[in-house]
């Protein structure tokens, strides 16, 4: 399961083998935060991984680019930002609430899990430009919903 959630953010294998690694340490450090009222085992146990996958490649694509040195600027936001995006990210938390099931689980493959469009297709049933089609639809409608909220 974890490597299903991981293999579109890093198709290396070795890259795969090490997230999965890290996020059975993560489990065992952070097992005490676990929430069973907040989600599931399940639901917890891969936002563990798909995190730790994005942490990976995010740091990955630094060193590639040579970007980590001393005077690299803080990637912290200002309370001001993080107040701001906090905001978006419950309103945006709200709009998928509010969507159809079928609809919030293809925005979650494609924008969380980070399927891709054919993979999604095929799983179900769908062409390609059917599940382009709803992604479209589904991103204007919570656009259109988080209104002059900006863009984040």
């Amino acid at each position: 399961m974890l490597r299903y959630v991981i293999a579109p953010i890093l198709p290396d294998a070795q890259d795969q083998e090490e997230c999965i690694s890290e996020t059975a340490m993560r489990v065992w450090e952070k097992i005490g935060q676990y929430d069973p009222e907040l989600g599931s085992w399940t639901a917890w146990l891969t936002a563990l991984a798909r995190n730790g996958a994005l942490t990976r490649a995010r740091m990955g694509k630094r060193f590639a680019a040579g970007e980590l040195g001393a005077d690299t600027p803080s990637p912290e936001p200002t309370p001001e930002e993080a107040l701001l995006r906090r905001e978006r990210q419950e309103a945006l938390a709200r709009l998928l609430y509010d969507l159809p099931e079928k609809d919030r689980l293809l925005f979650y493959r494609k924008y969380y899990y980070r399927q891709s469009t054919a993979q999604i297709a095929a799983e179900l049933g769908l062409t390609q430009r059917a599940v382009e089609g709803r992604l479209y639809r589904i991103k204007k409608g919570l656009r259109d919903g988080l209104g002059g909220m900006g863009h984040g």
